[in-house]
């Protein structure tokens, strides 16, 4: 296997950068998404008990996200070694596929996973339910956040060659391709 790229994007963007687009991103998306909903539901009331929701809601995030990128992964009958990184005792925070080679096709599912999982049904969820459309816009919003490093990784792989295979370094991601015989 030859290497094609290396992406660590902490030697690449930094990571002060990296937070603060995710931080606009996410308020971005917020602002975008308040007014054609607000104008959906019109003058609706909301109901103040959302805030509790939305609070264990994003508590539980971080590892509702982890495990959304692991999901693909299991669907496709991967096998797949959980790896808890906790940075507290409460929740749990998993790696993705530490050490596992994956190919193109792959790494793009698992990296769109919390989009097509969280994201877009918490969009339609907004539309839907207007007691609680500004709290689900909250999350949906911060979700996106979370997510734009994905979408930096989805625009770099999708990038590579057709045939090219992703595995997971000490820092970042390499993508591989097959030497010529």
């Amino acid at each position: 296997m030859n290497c094609w790229k290396t992406i660590d994007f902490k030697k690449e963007y930094g990571l002060r950068w990296l937070r603060f687009i995710s931080w606009f991103t996410g308020l971005l998306a917020f602002i975008l998404l308040y007014v054609p909903t607000t104008i959906a539901h019109g003058g609706n009331q909301v109901n103040e008990l959302g805030i509790l929701y939305l609070i264990i809601a994003l508590i539980l995030l971080p590892p509702f996200n982890s495990l959304m990128h692991i999901l693909p992964l299991l669907l496709s009958k991967r096998k797949v070694k959980l790896i808890d990184k906790r940075k507290s005792r409460i929740i749990p925070l998993f790696t993705r596929y530490p050490r596992m080679q994956l190919t193109k096709v792959h790494f793009l599912m698992v990296a769109f996973a919390p989009t097509f999982f969280i994201t877009i049904p918490g969009i339609i969820l907004s539309f839907l339910v207007p007691e609680f459309y500004v709290y689900i816009l909250l999350y949906t919003s911060i979700h996106i956040g979370i997510t734009f490093i994905d979408f930096i990784y989805i625009f770099h792989i999708s990038r590579a060659p057709k045939h090219s295979i992703v595995e997971k370094g000490t820092d970042g991601f390499d993508i591989l391709l097959k030497a010529p015989h």
